[in-house]
């Protein structure tokens, strides 16, 4: 495992992070601790998490992912060899805090303890900010005030923020003082460099944690366009034709896959995002034992040349991966 700076912090971060979203609800807590303990062992040192978690979201497994890694914490004590990351969340949902803004003063304090606990941890490494409307921080000072306070009196280390896109992440940067962001970077969603994001988090030095390496494993060339999901499953969200679009979306790229065939396409493709630089780390999805086994060793191929990466460039500039909705 390979380990860098989240940015300009004093975190030193493993470049595959462990993605938790899915503990509560397509994995129990027996396999959350399994996951982690299986990741710990292979170096793995960053786990991300949001007490919105387990996905999709929904009243009856809000915090449950929290409370899995909590527990974990609490039967292992190994909490002091995790970079511990969370994110707390906006308003639109009822069971949250009433459906306030929860950014806010009294609320947002609220809502770092409830999360304090449910980790059964008294700080949080990185804190973020989990998709939020940009008005709201541009019209309220005191959202990052309250924050710095929290960092201030140790119960966070770093403050970031998780975006929708990433023409919000660079208004984010440009306009606070978050040192760590996260979002979206894969070979069929590299709009975080079309953008200068990436350059521009180089610049200001701040830590660039990518989500969705693998397009919600479509880019692992293990799902069809015919397959069904349950509804426990985040990706029955998506629209067949949207993935239709992504199931197939690896072949276009399979042709510069054929000087590695040692390596799956799952590992070509995290290799892609480790291969930038300026970006800290990647959250691959891992169900599995197995999953942890691939995504991990993926870091221990190097990264591409330049070359090579322009060649995944040309192929993401030549088609479009998004379907418009209607």
């Amino acid at each position: 495992m390979n380990y860098k700076k989240l940015g300009n912090t004093d975190l030193d971060v493993s470049t595959i992070c462990l993605g938790t979203m899915t503990w509560g609800e397509q994995n129990t807590q027996d396999e959350g601790f399994e996951q982690m303990d299986y990741s710990l062992d292979h170096g793995i040192n960053f786990f991300d998490t949001a007490e919105l978690y387990a996905v999709p979201p929904k009243e009856e497994t809000y915090g449950d992912t929290e409370e899995i890694i909590g527990n974990w914490f609490q039967k292992t004590k190994k909490r002091d060899k995790i970079i511990l990351a969370t994110k707390v969340a906006g308003p639109a949902r009822n069971y949250l805090r009433g459906g306030q803004n929860s950014f806010v003063g009294k609320n947002l304090d609220d809502a770092l303890e409830a999360s304090l606990k449910r980790l059964k941890t008294d700080y949080i490494d990185l804190y973020q900010l989990h998709d939020p409307k940009l008005s709201i921080l541009q019209d309220d000072t005191r959202i990052i005030e309250t924050l710095e306070s929290l960092q201030q009196d140790g119960k966070i280390r770093i403050i970031g923020i998780s975006t929708k896109s990433p023409e919000e992440s660079l208004i984010a940067i440009e306009q606070f003082n978050f040192k760590g962001v996260q979002v979206n970077f894969n070979l069929i969603d590299q709009r975080a460099l079309d953008n200068g994001l990436f350059n521009k988090c180089e610049e200001l030095g701040v830590g660039i944690i990518g989500r969705t390496p693998l397009c919600f494993g479509f880019l692992t060339g293990k799902y069809g366009t015919d397959d069904k999901y349950d509804s426990s499953d985040h990706r029955s969200l998506w629209s067949r034709e949207q993935i239709s679009v992504w199931a197939n979306a690896y072949k276009l790229f399979s042709k510069e896959f054929s000087g590695l065939k040692e390596q799956t396409t799952t590992q070509i493709a995290l290799r892609f995002c480790l291969s930038y630089p300026m970006l800290s780390t990647t959250i691959p999805g891992m169900l599995t034992k197995e999953h942890v086994d691939e995504n991990t060793s993926s870091s221990n191929y190097g990264i591409y040349s330049d070359s090579q990466l322009q060649k995944f460039r040309k192929i993401y500039q030549k088609n479009d991966f998004f379907v418009k909705a209607d």
